[in-house]
């Protein structure tokens, strides 16, 4: 493997390292220690405030953050579960919301110079539903302005840094959601995708980026009040969400939607995309991926994914997506292919064009309203992360998160650290 060169040399040390979680734990253990008492969410809030304090002068990944009002929630939850209140796996747990999504009385931005004093009083649902589940709110993730972008380099508080390589971009539009996930200021976050806008930037930061089926999460309270979004964007638009591992990403999607359990594991088919190649200089990553997934027991084909234009449009997007499953998805379950077309590329290359990172591999998902997800698959030869992208027919959220989730656990990168160091 290529040396990694990451901005941050070592991890800061938290206090009381030897008492205190780790920023690798998982949701689940992390909400078990929780509910037994084993592990306090005040310590737990303090733990990634003093993450947040050490690296957010470095990589910004933060426009708001909410320390005092996280505290008060993570009191709040602490008595709550010592009384025997528990409200499942997110009860204590701290994460972070994309500046897109309204907060009460928390600006809401969006990284626009005027927003920057607009303070919602009313929560997203979305938003709402991480609340009722217990999850404590850190504070507001940085991005590119508006959404309006790839690169994640624009945004009026300062362009989040990726923390593989300051020279390299972070993508977006949700750029400081994947950098704090990828540097364990949070646990989880909530986000948007409308051209792969949370798949593209955990891909490039080294994260698991998700979003559902078109619909399963609701969208109402993103900049509500303000200039409605046109119609090609009503359309595209999806929540959502980013994690450092697929297991952690599943119990947030838990809370946010309703999402049938298919119990048992299902035999899938898999469709290797033929027609998303890699470049020659990382084909053998990729190679090995696929290699992967033959192992895993499930049927493995290759063939072309319905792949659209960035620029297509939405005049026959409906019927487009009536007539997807009996079309591209009547041998295969599920699409494989790399997040982006290639390495993730410099700040330098990509100049002031804020879609240089191209959505060629993401935008279909959007457009035919598909559920898909990037998991870490290895380094490129710079040392920057690699995202590999499972994407499911309509309502097969659960066979996308199945298939991650396997190969997650079986690839030989899923058993080496994926924190930059």
């Amino acid at each position: 493997m290529a040396a990694r060169q990451g901005l941050i040399k070592a991890r800061p040390a938290m206090h009381n390292l030897d008492k205190q979680p780790t920023s690798e734990a998982d949701i689940a253990s992390l909400g078990e220690k929780i509910r037994n008492g084993e592990l306090s969410p005040v310590d737990l809030v303090n733990a990634c405030l003093a993450r947040i304090e050490a690296l957010q002068p470095q990589l910004n990944a933060f426009i708001t953050v909410t320390a005092e009002s996280a505290l008060e929630a993570a009191r709040v939850a602490q008595a709550e579960i010592q009384s025997g209140k528990w409200r499942g796996p997110l009860h204590g747990i701290p994460v972070a919301i994309k500046d897109f999504y309204d907060t009460a009385d928390v600006r809401t931005t969006a990284a626009f110079v005027h927003f920057k004093g607009r303070v919602p009083k009313k929560d997203a649902t979305a938003v709402g539903k991480l609340k009722s589940a217990g999850a404590i709110i850190l504070g507001k993730t940085n991005m590119h302005t508006l959404g309006m972008g790839t690169t994640g380099l624009e945004s009026a508080f300062g362009p989040p840094v990726n923390p593989w390589n300051a020279h390299y971009i972070p993508g977006g539009s949700s750029s400081g959601s994947a950098v704090a996930i990828a540097t364990g200021m949070c646990y989880a976050t909530l986000d948007t995708d409308a051209i792969g806008s949370a798949r593209l930037p955990a891909a490039c930061c080294g994260v698991v980026g998700f979003k559902g089926t078109y619909g399963l999460i609701d969208l109402e309270g993103i900049l509500a009040g303000e200039q409605p979004p046109g119609e090609e964007i009503l359309w595209l638009g999806h929540a959502g969400i980013m994690a450092r591992n697929v297991q952690d990403a599943a119990l947030v999607l838990d809370v946010l939607a309703d999402v049938p359990d298919l119990g048992t594991q299902r035999h899938l088919r898999l469709g290797i995309a033929s027609n998303a190649k890699p470049p020659k200089s990382l084909a053998r990553f990729y190679d090995e991926a696929t290699q992967v997934l033959r192992n895993l027991g499930h049927e493995v084909l290759e063939l072309p994914a319905p792949m659209v234009e960035p620029n297509r449009g939405i005049a026959k997007i409906a019927e487009e997506r009536r007539a997807i499953r009996a079309g591209a998805f009547s041998e295969v379950d599920v699409f494989v292919l790399p997040t982006i077309p290639d390495a993730t590329p410099t700040v330098a290359a990509c100049g002031k064009n804020p879609l240089a990172l191209s959505p060629a591999y993401t935008v279909f998902a959007n457009y035919y309203g598909l559920p898909a997800i990037t998991v870490p698959c290895d380094n490129d030869p710079s040392g920057l992360p690699l995202g590999l992208q499972f994407v499911g027919a309509p309502q097969e959220d659960r066979a996308v998160l199945q298939v991650a989730r396997e190969y997650a656990r079986s690839a030989p990168f899923g058993k080496r650290s994926i924190t930059p160091q």
